[in-house]
């Protein structure tokens, strides 16, 4: 029990030091991004590469699905 209470008392200072280290904090980067729009051409890029991978797997699995079928 004794352990216990001393690891919580020594937990508790290493806490309320490491809180400042999450902080946020604006970089200039992601404020530049935004204010010229251009993270939302990232994002829909992300987003348009995500998706034809997304199809381009779908489409093998049924290529492969039928393959499977024709061979049974």
């Amino acid at each position: 029990m004794r352990n216990k209470i001393y690891s919580l008392l020594l937990m508790l200072p290493a806490l309320l030091l490491s809180a400042p280290i999450f902080a946020q904090v604006n970089e200039p980067s992601e404020t530049f991004m935004r204010s010229n729009g251009k993270i939302y051409v990232v994002v829909a890029i992300c987003i348009t590469i995500l998706t034809g991978l997304f199809l381009y797997v779908a489409s093998i699995d049924r290529k492969i699905g039928r393959i499977e079928k024709e061979n049974l």
